[in-house]
């Protein structure tokens, strides 16, 4: 097999980023008592989240809001549509979340079988858009972090994926070449298609077993099928 270096996305594609968070919405509905406030569950507030958040995370790869804005305005969105106009609580809910959602170690079935397989074959790698202090604690928590070599984190480089920028960058820093590395993540347009634009081959992770248009050079639905490509 040419493959030497082996480069993973991290949230929902190792790091269970939507188990951890339901965890999370949990202890901040708790401690705020957000039921008094007429929202009915933690899993509720965490539905009208969801999408207003990814919508925020767009315009972040984009460069058109900053990271303190998303932080913000993450929060005060959904509140707003329960008819909430608090700043203050929207803060606290999101400083209390980005502490919380990382220290809740969840992972995506399969995810330290695979890197038990393949550390001793393979350099690994972590290219991710997630904000730098929090991916550290979450590897660190996770007992993931000895498997990595390296770990590109998108505020250090100044770019996001997809931008091949950052996986030329990821492969500058793993000493490695495109044609010998291979990228595994879990969205197309981010991951896949970032990193055939750098020259690399991927695995798109397609967990949920989506309809996705685009090239890819393998496509698996559960991460331990990756044994039977490398």
């Amino acid at each position: 097999m040419k493959y030497r270096h082996i480069f993973f996305d991290l949230d929902r594609t190792l790091w269970d980023f939507d188990a951890a968070a339901e965890v999370a919405f949990e202890r901040i509905y708790e401690k705020y008592d957000l039921k008094n406030l007429g929202i009915s569950s933690a899993h509720e507030f965490h539905e009208v989240y969801h999408p207003l958040n990814e919508k925020l995370w767009e315009l972040y790869r984009a460069n058109q809001i900053t990271k303190e804005d998303l932080n913000r305005t993450r929060f005060l969105k959904p509140l707003e549509h329960y008819d909430i106009h608090d700043v203050e609580l929207a803060d606290h809910l999101s400083e209390d979340y980005v502490y919380w959602s990382p220290r809740i170690v969840r992972l995506v079935p399969g995810t330290m079988e695979l890197l038990d397989y393949l550390k001793p074959k393979y350099h690994l790698h972590l290219i991710t858009n997630g904000f730098q202090e929090v991916q550290h604690i979450k590897l660190n928590g996770s007992g993931m972090e000895p498997y990595f070599e390296t770990l590109t984190v998108s505020e250090e480089v100044g770019v996001k994926k997809p931008n091949p920028e950052i996986f030329l960058y990821a492969l500058n820093k793993a000493g490695a070449t495109p044609e010998e590395s291979l990228m595994i993540g879990d969205e197309m347009e981010v991951d896949i298609d970032g990193a055939r634009a750098a020259g690399m081959d991927q695995i798109f992770f397609n967990r949920k077993n989506e309809k996705a248009e685009g090239e890819r050079t393998y496509e698996v639905q559960t991460l331990l099928e990756i044994k039977k490509i490398i």
